[in-house]
């Protein structure tokens, strides 16, 4: 069983803020109250392609697993490390995040790609956010209605957390019109 799950959000804020947030997302203490999820992250890897413009980026992200208790006790921990590997494409406005659990694979597989671009109606002050989510859980495939369950616990978590993402996203953008303005 997989469950998938898309959502759409519109920043009401230029692409080149809203791709400047996404990065200021995990470094502001303010947003660790409101990320509380997430407890490390680090840059592994940033190279500027040269050629296409490109800058690529991968970070390891250490995170509270989601999912029931049950699960946690099942699996025998209650964190999970996962790899972000980002391309930022300044001449086209688009930036993409792929992040993949690479802890717990056994049990649990998780990919969320999130897009930034900018609006269609509105390119030069609004983004559009698109994201999609993927969430199989592996031990209990042959327990469908159970692996069911799980993954709709677990993707009711996911959707709680991008929501926590985007109204930290919201503020720091805010932040940055605000700081902007004053120059």
């Amino acid at each position: 069983m997989v469950k998938a799950y898309r959502q759409e959000h519109v920043y009401k804020h230029p692409w080149e803020r809203v791709s400047a947030a996404s990065w200021r997302k995990f470094a502001d203490p303010e947003n660790k109250r409101i990320l509380s999820h997430i407890l490390e992250v680090d840059t592994l890897n940033r190279k500027l392609d040269t050629d296409t413009g490109k800058l690529h980026t991968t970070r390891a992200l250490t995170i509270h697993a989601p999912g029931p208790w049950f699960l946690h006790r099942i699996v025998g921990q209650d964190i999970c490390h996962c790899v972000e590997s980002t391309v930022v494409d300044g001449k086209s406005r688009s930036m993409q995040l792929i992040t993949k659990n690479t802890s717990l694979q056994k049990f649990i597989e998780v990919e969320e790609r999130i897009r930034y671009d900018p609006h269609p109606e509105n390119p030069s002050a609004w983004t559009v956010c698109s994201q999609e989510t993927s969430i199989r859980i592996k031990p209990l495939s042959a327990l469908a209605s159970m692996a069911e369950k799980v993954e709709q616990k677990c993707a009711e978590k996911f959707m709680q957390n991008s929501a926590k993402g985007r109204e930290v996203m919201e503020r720091i953008c805010r932040y940055m019109e605000a700081e902007s303005a004053r120059v």
